[in-house]
């Protein structure tokens, strides 16, 4: 009988014993729920459910532009708004020019003869009218970088400064046309022409005096170091692309990451002197770069030199890397101290100095 009650006391305590546990367990379990639940929902947001980086995702934007209309209508209106923007630049790219493609020791040595040098740039302000219109393919070759920095600045100063110098004119001759009561017929023929090229509708005189205006000669450095590797890309030797512009109509180079479907090219030039030229254009014209138009309007507007390191914050569309985008080309600026040159002007041309070229 004693036996009797001794197992079934232990089968009682037993019974309590697992009843107690499972509701241990189950306390736990709940408690950890309640507890890991939000940190794990957190992390599911942040990792998973990002709007804004799916937003930021340009080849899924891409990949779903392409399967429709969208994508050829925006095809279409890129090509027209390039040929109109672009139709003087593009004619003379169509054109036949034959230029000579220099060694790095012949451009030295051209160097040399004209005593063409950097530091009595950043002294006097005065750049010499050397054009050269084709990088040498040796630039590549140079081991030391100051040398292969100078090579590049020193070819592609005086072309910045010469396309900055006919802006500079030509927005002379805007101020001196708006001084006037009537204009002569040879006058409305030329803002006609200026209304096309900087896509400005017509008679809206107040947007072209802000297009129609420079680029910080250090800032057009840095992005053409930027976008070529200081000269040495395959867009800047085989189609003398500085600026690496898109084209849809245009002559152009096939970037080897391209995704297959996307029709845009690398523009192909026939010079440096037209990459140039389009390039400031670009930014003179398009949307993506008014807030940096505005910006150079105020420095204006208080009689202030243009500051390039604050117009290149206006620069963060320019590439899919945005904001570090722009603190590249900060440290381009600072570091190579191009700021030096931006109040340099050319010096005349002569007989003597184009028989060298």
């Amino acid at each position: 009988m004693n036996l009797k009650i001794g197992k079934k006391h232990k089968r009682v305590k037993n019974k309590i014993s697992n009843t107690f546990t499972r509701f241990f367990l189950s306390t736990f379990f709940v408690i950890s729920f309640f507890y890991t639940a939000p940190i794990f929902i957190k992390f599911a947001d942040k990792n998973f459910n990002n709007k804004e980086f799916t937003n930021n995702s340009k080849n899924i934007l891409n990949s779903t532009l392409k399967k429709g209309k969208n994508f050829e209508q925006n095809d279409t209106q890129e090509r027209s708004n390039e040929i109109d923007l672009l139709y003087d630049i593009l004619e003379e790219n169509n054109s036949e020019i034959n230029l000579v493609r220099y060694t790095t020791s012949e451009i030295n040595a051209l160097f040399k003869e004209v005593k063409y040098d950097l530091d009595e740039v950043r002294e006097t302000k005065l750049v010499k009218p050397i054009e050269i219109g084709l990088l040498p393919n040796e630039i590549k070759k140079i081991s030391n970088t100051k040398k292969k920095k100078d090579m590049f600045i020193k070819i592609v100063l005086p072309l910045i400064v010469k396309e900055n110098n006919k802006i500079r004119i030509d927005r002379k001759r805007l101020f001196a046309i708006l001084s006037k009561n009537s204009n002569t017929d040879i006058e409305n023929k030329w803002l006609e022409k200026k209304y096309k090229q900087y896509g400005v509708r017509q008679n809206d005189l107040s947007t072209l005096k802000i297009r129609m205006d420079e680029i910080p000669v250090s800032l057009a450095i840095a992005q053409a170091a930027k976008e070529t590797g200081w000269g040495t890309s395959r867009f800047a030797l085989k189609g003398n692309a500085l600026f690496g512009q898109w084209t849809w109509s245009g002559d152009g180079l096939k970037p080897k990451n391209a995704e297959k479907g996307e029709e845009h090219k690398v523009m192909k030039f026939n010079s440096l002197q037209l990459s140039v030229r389009a390039y400031l254009r670009n930014l003179n014209t398009h949307s993506s770069y008014k807030n940096l138009r505005k910006a150079r309007t105020e420095f204006r507007n208080k009689n202030k030199i243009i500051d390039s390191l604050i117009l290149s914050k206006h620069l963060d569309k320019y590439a899919e890397t945005g904001s570090e985008y722009v603190e590249v080309l900060q440290k381009i600026i600072i570091q190579n101290n191009l700021k030096d040159f931006d109040e340099a002007r050319a010096l005349p041309s002569s007989k003597d100095l184009e028989s060298l070229i």
